[in-house]
């Protein structure tokens, strides 16, 4: 993959950071988003230069949709062309969709989509030219089979999930292709953060959570974040030049569904 450039959204930690760093390892040039600037220097820090690649940072945050744009427009005018997009930010407030209020959703919807819109609108002109381009979105497993005290969230990434495979329809003349990653229960602080608010509003402990989260997972794990960047890494490859418009489970097999 050298001489390609991906702009990895929420590369600060987890999925995202565990994303560019092995990106970097296939000789990719690399340019970190997120909001966290001491965090994204720590991650940079990390990303190889086997191909003697030049790494950037974006310090962006995707509550802010306005400023994502003209962060994202004046990056694009002085920098390489991006051929890989990375679409991921932190999940929407859990809990009951019955208690959740218009705010909320409007703000996942800016997070999760309108903010994915930008960068796509941004970067697709460059990719076209190209004849070559990956965009890839980190949603959720509730796009397959909605997740219960997640109501806001399986509300948007379903959203998501839609325009994402309306995109495929219209991108893949140019050589683009537009896939979602559905993560299942993988070891990362947002994750942790679930399980805290489940046990606070219920009478169990943090182990018993995580015993019974583990009993739903044939493999009787957690995903390492790695196991998921790696499947991101084929999705954005040349290899995966075929594969258009899907929604892929790294779960475990924990879907019930097909």
């Amino acid at each position: 993959m050298n001489n390609r450039h991906a702009l990895v959204c929420g590369s600060s930690k987890g999925i995202g950071a565990s994303t560019a760093i092995e990106l970097s390892k296939l000789g990719v040039s690399v340019t970190l988003l997120a909001r966290d600037a001491d965090s994204l220097s720590n991650v940079l820090d990390k990303l190889s230069t086997c191909n003697s690649q030049t790494h950037n940072i974006i310090i962006a945050d995707f509550d802010d949709p306005i400023a994502l744009k003209n962060k994202i427009n004046n990056h694009i005018n002085s920098n390489p062309p991006i051929h890989i997009l990375i679409n991921n930010s932190g999940g929407p407030k859990p809990g009951p969709i019955i208690n959740a209020n218009e705010e909320d959703f409007i703000a996942a919807f800016n997070r999760h989509l309108i903010c994915n819109h930008i960068l796509v609108q941004a970067l697709v002109p460059n990719m076209k030219e190209a004849n070559f381009g990956r965009i890839i979105n980190i949603t959720s497993t509730s796009v397959k089979q909605p997740i219960k005290g997640l109501g806001i969230s399986n509300t948007i990434r379903g959203a998501v999930a839609n325009w994402a495979k309306t995109l495929s329809f219209e991108l893949g003349e140019f050589g683009i292709t537009v896939n979602n990653i559905l993560p299942g229960y993988t070891d990362t602080q947002r994750l942790q953060e679930i399980f805290l608010n489940k046990s606070k509003k219920s009478n169990f402990d943090i182990e018993s959570i995580v015993s019974d989260a583990h009993s739903q997972i044939p493999l009787g794990r957690f995903a390492d974040p790695k196991e998921t960047a790696k499947a991101i890494c084929f999705l954005a490859s040349e290899d995966a030049s075929y594969i258009n418009g899907i929604n892929l489970p790294v779960d475990g097999g924990r879907l019930s569904t097909l």
